[in-house]
């Protein structure tokens, strides 16, 4: 087996997966968005269990991980579309809060050059609410930079789905051949 066999570019692809998936979990979780943190979460176990299941030959983990990847490309297919309100989806809605608050993402209000400005109250005089601040601008809108790790996410899970299939297949012959 040569380093860049299908086996070991699945274990790359893991691995970045992984790195990935954390960082969007870390920026889900500071903008309180309920529904990307429970599936984030589920991802990351998913995205470990193949991981091991490529590194021990575990065939079983293998196919739980491609069978999660088509979830995981619609879920992100999904997000992307409803931070781009296409489909008849909102941004604005509280879908990916799961209606419990009314937080968003927090690159909304801390992107990338992003001034802004809270509103005097007297009842929130030292603490900061979502709701009592405005943006005045950034160089990057947040759905942008949303739709932007929703394809970061597609492009790694693409190339993970054409090879946890090679890597199935593989694993497939070679138990039909030691049986």
């Amino acid at each position: 087996m040569g380093c860049c066999s299908g086996r070991c570019m699945l274990i790359l692809l893991c691995s970045v997966q992984l790195i990935t998936a954390v960082e969007r979990q870390v920026f889900d979780f500071l903008g309180y968005q309920w529904a990307p943190i429970m599936v984030n979460f589920l991802h990351i176990i998913v995205v470990i269990l193949g991981l091991f299941g490529a590194v021990q030959y575990q065939l079983r983990y293998v196919v739980v991980y491609l069978l999660w990847m088509f979830v995981w490309i619609c879920w992100n297919v999904f997000v992307g579309c409803l931070y781009l309100d296409l489909g008849g989806l909102s941004k604005d809605s509280h879908i990916l809060s799961l209606g419990v608050s009314s937080h968003s993402s927090w690159w909304k209000n801390h992107g990338p050059g992003c001034q802004s400005q809270s509103l005097p109250s007297d009842s929130w005089q030292d603490h900061q609410n979502p709701k009592l601040t405005t943006v005045l601008s950034c160089w990057l809108q947040y759905q942008y930079i949303e739709v932007l790790h929703c394809t970061m996410q597609l492009l790694v899970s693409l190339p993970g789905v054409v090879y946890s299939c090679y890597v199935v297949s593989t694993f497939s012959e070679e138990e039909s051949y030691y049986k």
